[in-house]
């Protein structure tokens, strides 16, 4: 696994991000709590960060100062920003926030050197969207090695027999195919590029899985909302973001061939049947991906969000984030599932919570 982008942007600038108050105590300004890092992980945790908010207002047992049981919050519950999970990094590495998100799982001797804990916190999928007149959500299909050789730039036309022999009752536009890729250090960009170089020996050999990667072909946006938005705006486009944000931005999203040879549509399900299988248990620090994964109901695209927290943080911070990390888990998971997310079983939870315990909260 290599981390090449991250050294190139070793002299990110860091800047503090303002954040919230706990709901089990009341803490100074200097022990609030922020986070920054992955767009793939944005859309869940600002509904996550709403519903902590209603609890810190309404649903704790003590009245707290600035709970909403004597008075209004005056702070929201989560500033995060959406920085892209390279960036989320640099910024957690050099202690300006509390956790940066990625989905990105950093070697253990990485972890070490850094002084960091990692842990996932929510899956979900990357779909892959197109702007094609006529053709709707799902209906379009790609097999690993066709999306490949079209990020390659060796298939340039949605003409091309190869696409035509996947679709032939749909009628495909004679147009030059426009590739939308990021131009920001990604953790969705490594898990696609992962992908790609797990179909496709020439991917894998040309351009391989990286958080930034040198494309063949096309052009860049920033984060997952500028992929989706360029998609949006570029007729006869191709590009990849999170579920979420394909089903908010009405994108049409492919199905995707997958190590079963069945045609997946993007959905809470089949993410769920690709994790099915994964064995946490038996990976260091949590290093799993589950992209390309075995299963006849599995979709093939499907990445890990984690959280990466630095183990010598004041500990007022760290047990400030692991509050609204713990709320999350046992109170977030019908919102994730609602956005297309897949909450993590009981079973991992139960790992995350141990992991906390020898990693980043001292001993007792």
């Amino acid at each position: 696994m290599r981390l090449a982008g991250v050294t190139a942007i070793a002299a990110l600038v860091l800047t503090v991000v303002t954040a919230p108050v706990r709901g089990q105590e009341v803490l100074g300004d200097n022990s609030m709590v922020s986070g920054a890092g992955s767009t793939f992980a944005f859309p869940v945790l600002s509904r996550w960060a709403a519903g902590y908010q209603r609890f810190i207002a309404g649903g704790s047992t003590v009245a707290v100062a600035g709970s909403g049981l004597e008075d209004p919050p005056t702070r929201p519950a989560l500033a995060y920003e959406p920085i892209g999970s390279l960036a989320g990094m640099m910024r957690v590495k050099g202690a300006a926030v509390d956790f940066g998100a990625t989905e990105f799982p950093l070697p253990s001797a990485d972890l070490t050197k850094a002084g960091l804990a990692q842990f996932p916190f929510i899956v979900g999928g990357i779909a892959v969207v197109v702007n094609l007149d006529g053709i709707q959500a799902g209906k379009i299909k790609f097999t690993g090695p066709v999306l490949a050789d079209i990020f390659l730039g060796t298939i340039t036309s949605w003409s091309d027999p190869a696409i035509a022999a996947l679709n032939p009752d749909l009628k495909l536009p004679d147009a030059k195919i426009t590739v939308i890729h990021r131009s920001d250090g990604s953790g969705t960009t490594f898990n696609f590029t992962d992908y790609l170089g797990k179909v496709s020996p020439t991917w894998k050999t040309k351009v391989g899985a990286d958080l930034l990667v040198t494309w063949p072909t096309g052009r860049g946006a920033k984060g997952n909302d500028g992929v989706a938005e360029a998609v949006k705006r570029t007729p006869f486009s191709i590009g990849y973001v999170e579920f979420a944000r394909a089903v908010q931005a009405r994108l049409t999203y492919a199905a995707l061939r997958n190590k079963a040879g069945r045609d997946i549509v993007p959905s809470a399900k089949a993410f769920a049947a690709a994790a099915a299988g994964a064995d946490w248990r038996g990976a260091g620090d949590f290093q799993l991906l589950l992209t390309d994964a075995a299963g006849d109901e599995s979709y093939p695209i499907v990445a890990t969000a984690f959280a990466l927290m630095r183990k010598n943080a004041p500990q007022a911070r760290t047990r400030a984030a692991l509050d609204f990390f713990t709320w999350s888990f046992e109170k977030g998971a019908d919102e994730a599932a609602r956005l297309g997310y897949v909450p993590l079983p009981a079973v991992l939870v139960d790992q995350v919570k141990v992991s906390w315990s020898t990693s980043l909260l001292p001993r007792r």
